[in-house]
């Protein structure tokens, strides 16, 4: 058995979608649904009135997904969680293929488990990841990684189609022994979205549990979620827990390396390219979420302030 856990935050129709397939083809499977509320204003959180096995619970405000998760876990009481985005849905075999890889004791060191997430079109999204890198980052900074896939950490260059060993699959489809989430006091809520599971799956790595990418699961994710909705809040949460691991977790030349590329490479490889598409809204994006993350700076080194 488990508990499934969904973040909400103004997900619109897509969260009673999501929580009407875990309803559909969670029988047998999941204890119950917890949904933890982030203060939305679109009265999404309202729409789950139906659904008898359905917790929700309102926090009041923006807490952040890490943060959000933890609290949902905390109600927890199943062998596995599974962290589940709004924007995304279960089909009818789903928890029966992924509950069965899990339960063989020659899986028993698999801590973490992803399936196969499949868009509106039916293609393959790429939801797998090496752990970051400061080779990585600069790639990622300098634009590299559009022409040399293989120099980031997003795992594109792969069609994830077997089965293997990976070193995290994304926070969309996120299941994993309860135990083992105790065991590492949740996700760390210093990062308030993003890096989170990237965060929590080294963690696990270095505790000795593998994270599985399971090809023969499937679930549907829209990608993207209600992020859209906050493009240059987005790059700028994204860009901050990206430093925030690496002074985690880097050594600290390797975390200044990072700050720097992030700081100052970054901005101008993101310009050139909204340049070049000549999208006026990307770039306004971009420097308005360096504007954030220069405002942040000071608070952080002076202050101590991660959210």
């Amino acid at each position: 058995m488990l508990d499934v856990v969904v973040v909400n935050w103004n997900a619109g129709p897509q969260l009673r979608e999501c929580v009407a397939s875990i309803d559909k083809y969670g029988a047998g499977f999941v204890k119950k649904t917890i949904v933890v509320d982030n203060g939305s204003q679109d009265g999404s959180d309202g729409s789950l009135d139906d659904f008898a096995n359905v917790t929700v619970i309102r926090a009041g405000s923006n807490l952040g997904f890490g943060k959000a998760c933890n609290l949902g876990a905390r109600h927890a009481t199943s062998e596995y969680l599974l962290f589940l985005n709004p924007d995304a849905a279960l089909y009818p075999d789903t928890l029966f293929k992924v509950l069965a890889y899990m339960q063989d004791p020659e899986n028993s060191k698999t801590g973490i488990c992803g399936v196969q997430l499949l868009d509106e079109t039916g293609h393959i999204a790429r939801s797998c990841a090496r752990f970051p890198s400061l080779t990585a980052s600069l790639a990622h900074s300098a634009g590299l990684v559009r022409f040399f896939p293989r120099l980031g950490y997003a795992m594109t260059e792969w069609d994830h189609g077997q089965t293997r060993k990976v070193d995290q699959v994304i926070g969309a489809f996120f299941l994993v022994r309860r135990k083992l989430f105790e065991t590492l006091n949740g996700f760390d809520e210093r990062f308030f979205v993003y890096f989170e599971e990237v965060d929590f799956s080294y963690r696990a790595r270095q505790a000795d549990w593998v994270s599985v990418y399971l090809a023969d699961a499937q679930a549907f994710h829209a990608g993207g979620g209600t992020s859209n909705q906050v493009k240059a809040h987005r790059l700028f949460y994204s860009l901050r827990s990206r430093v925030l691991y690496a002074f985690k977790h880097f050594s600290l030349l390797s975390a200044i390396g990072v700050l720097l590329t992030t700081l100052l490479i970054e901005p101008l490889s993101r310009s050139a390219l909204a340049l070049l598409r000549r999208s006026l809204s990307n770039l306004k994006e971009t420097w308005a979420a360096y504007r954030m993350l220069w405002h942040w700076l000071p608070q952080w080194v002076l202050k101590g302030v991660t959210r």
